[in-house]
């Protein structure tokens, strides 16, 4: 549940806002039932993913609300009734408003992008590696808006991961440039809204060119003070 005065936007709501500010986010759609998943599906082509959209429902993978690399239709039908049942097996009551049909994301560099408004600093951002590196290893930077470009180049040089985004043992490195244009997006994002109190962006996937947000969650003040 969300705190008082605070909803936890639906992830298509949220998706529409990141790409007000072009923010990348993968082919999707939205389905009501396991036929339209798999018209969207075959409009967007295959692999898919499906994830459940919840305002009841925050930590989707936790409860069965995600399923990866679904190849064909009848697979889109089992996923869709296997995420519909465990939601209504683990979290009775919560209202599911459909699932999003994702064109799945090619393999990639995860990384952690958010934001948070803190009542004594302000808005501040915070980015990190993904997985065990933010979970475990708090892997994180964090900077008070607005930052700069030279800002955001910082956040991003001084991890400990920085070795893995730059390129090691004769392997590329990842597009940082598209990354601390996204770090600069995001800081405009939260400054322009003021009613966003929460956002991350995790995973992030990014790529030797070009990078793509693949979970959004965006928490909203309902009433400004």
């Amino acid at each position: 549940m969300s705190p008082a005065g605070l909803r936890t936007m639906l992830e298509p709501e949220a998706i529409r806002i990141l790409q007000e500010y072009g923010v990348p986010y993968p082919e999707h759609g939205l389905a009501h039932s396991a036929e339209e998943a798999v018209g969207i599906a075959n409009r967007l082509g295959y692999p898919v993913v499906l994830k459940v959209v919840s305002g009841d429902v925050v930590h989707k993978s936790d409860l069965g609300g995600v399923v990866l690399g679904i190849e064909n239709g009848q697979q889109i039908v089992r996923a869709y009734e296997g995420i519909v049942s465990s939601i209504a097996e683990r979290l009775p009551g919560a209202k599911v408003e459909g699932l999003l049909v994702c064109r799945q994301a090619p393999p990639g560099l995860e990384v952690i992008v958010g934001a948070v408004h803190d009542a004594m600093f302000g808005p501040a951002l915070m980015f990190g590696l993904g997985g065990v590196f933010a979970e475990v290893l708090r892997d994180v930077s964090f900077r008070v808006l607005p930052v700069e470009r030279t800002d955001a180049a910082g956040m991003i040089r001084e991890i400990q991961g920085y070795p893995l985004l730059a390129g090691t043992r004769g392997r590329a490195g990842y597009d940082i440039e598209a990354l601390v244009e996204l770090l600069l997006t995001i800081s405009r994002m939260v400054l322009e809204r003021p009613e966003i109190e929460e956002l991350d962006l995790n995973p992030v996937r990014l790529y030797e060119q070009g990078l793509l947000a693949l979970d959004a969650r965006i928490m909203r003040r309902e009433r400004l003070p």
